[in-house]
């Protein structure tokens, strides 16, 4: 890590929020304008010291943050999903008040948001939380309370967007007493650091879900990739040589394993479209900063209407992001059905964090393009936002994806397939 980056202010310092003038939330319920602010006043005191350090640093296990883990669930906010048997709040809308703290986290550092909170919580706790009761009473807990951390593994190097049992290569064999699970998965978040890994395989054509203690001999987990962005976001190869699993690990029964991990899945795009909105806002707060200050030929930026015009779109898109998430969260908590709020959350807030970033970077000019000058050591958020924000429109299902499953609901599916 380059310790003068870690070291330096970021342009996020004293940012004014336009989203505070903006963006009205007295239609959502009380408790999720609480937790709103709970995880504003988190993600200003722990995460904005440290975005310029988080946002920038390289990818390696002991950059790892365990211990915002511990301040994320110190402060309460793995427990806003949950119901109280397991440590939860036991809120009325929980996934909409966990898809509001991914957009606060999301705003100073996006690779946390989904390391940290989208794969912990939403992935890996909503899994959980609908497992079995005993291995749910025994890792549920500890995961609110930030004691164990969790990796989800579907992704293979042959299977990713499509998880079908004929794609997939992890297999599980029956044995006495559990399975033996031989396979490979890849892009797994958090594995270089994770205690369980709840994971998709394939038995007898059947697929099934199992939890995998990653001490278990036969477990072995690769250095983290060096990707583009999202850098906190630590993935990595789990090789499974013949790992044994006991029955009462078994997740989701043959044939019942692939709706499981889609379930959660599903939430999971509704967190990657908050976070996007994160990212979005907080490029959107820095241009409209910046055009308020910069003078170009005897008239500040903002006075030109070219810029009036793009950043009104945007900000027209950021409400509409913002409130597909939000539409497409508390659609879970009343129904518990996602589609197909949840596949547009996640394409309409991946594609506005891509959108807003370069426009954002285009008003700055060259002080866009930098990560920091020499003269003036000021970490470039820009910089890290423009890297990050590409992923939201591929992982957890690839926007292509998520198109053609809304244009199945559109159009039906004896056009579409």
């Amino acid at each position: 890590m380059d310790t003068t980056t870690a070291a330096a202010r970021s342009t996020l310092e004293d940012l004014p929020r336009t989203a505070d003038r903006l963006f009205d939330d007295s239609h959502l319920p009380a408790e999720t304008i609480e937790i709103r602010s709970q995880a504003r006043d988190f993600a200003s005191s722990v995460l904005l010291p440290r975005a310029a350090e988080l946002n920038s640093a390289e990818e390696s296990l002991e950059a790892f943050p365990r211990n915002l883990v511990t301040a994320i669930a110190d402060a309460g906010l793995y427990r806003v999903l949950f119901p109280t048997d397991v440590g939860g709040l036991g809120l009325e809308f929980p996934t909409l008040a966990a898809a509001v703290v991914l957009e606060e986290l999301g705003y100073h550092s996006p690779g946390v948001a989904s390391a940290l909170y989208d794969g912990q919580a939403l992935l890996v706790g909503r899994t959980l939380d609908n497992a079995p009761a005993p291995l749910r009473a025994e890792y549920l807990p500890r995961l609110v309370a930030g004691e164990i951390v969790g990796s989800f593994a579907t992704s293979e190097p042959d299977a990713s967007t499509d998880l079908s049992a004929e794609q997939m290569a992890t297999v599980a064999r029956p044995v006495d007493g559990g399975y033996r699970v031989a396979g490979r998965k890849r892009w797994i978040t958090n594995s270089c650091a994770a205690d369980i890994m709840t994971t998709l395989c394939v038995c007898d054509g059947a697929q099934l879900m199992l939890l995998i203690d990653m001490q278990e001999p036969g477990v072995t987990v690769l250095a983290p990739d060096r990707k583009m962005g999202n850098r906190v976001q630590l993935t990595s190869d789990v090789i499974l040589d013949e790992v044994f699993v006991p029955s009462s690990h078994v997740i989701a029964e043959p044939g019942r394993g692939l709706p499981a991990a889609l379930a959660s899945l599903s939430v999971g795009r509704i967190g990657i479209g908050a976070v996007g909105v994160g990212m979005a806002q907080a490029a959107f707060d820095l241009a409209a900063r910046h055009m308020g200050r910069r003078e170009a030929f005897g008239h500040r930026l903002g006075e030109f209407q070219h810029w009036q015009f793009r950043f009104a779109e945007h900000a027209i898109a950021l409400e509409s992001a913002r409130s597909l998430y939000q539409k497409a969260a508390r659609k879970i908590d009343v129904t518990q059905r996602a589609e197909p709020e949840a596949a547009m959350a996640k394409v309409t807030g991946s594609r506005v964090a891509v959108d807003v970033a370069r426009d954002a970077i285009q008003v700055h000019g060259g002080y866009g393009f930098v990560r920091s000058l020499t003269a003036d050591p000021v970490v470039n958020h820009l910089e890290s936002i423009w890297r990050d924000s590409k992923i939201g429109e591929i992982y957890e299902g690839a926007n292509e994806v998520q198109l053609w499953s809304i244009a199945r609901v559109a159009l039906g599916r004896d056009l579409t397939g």
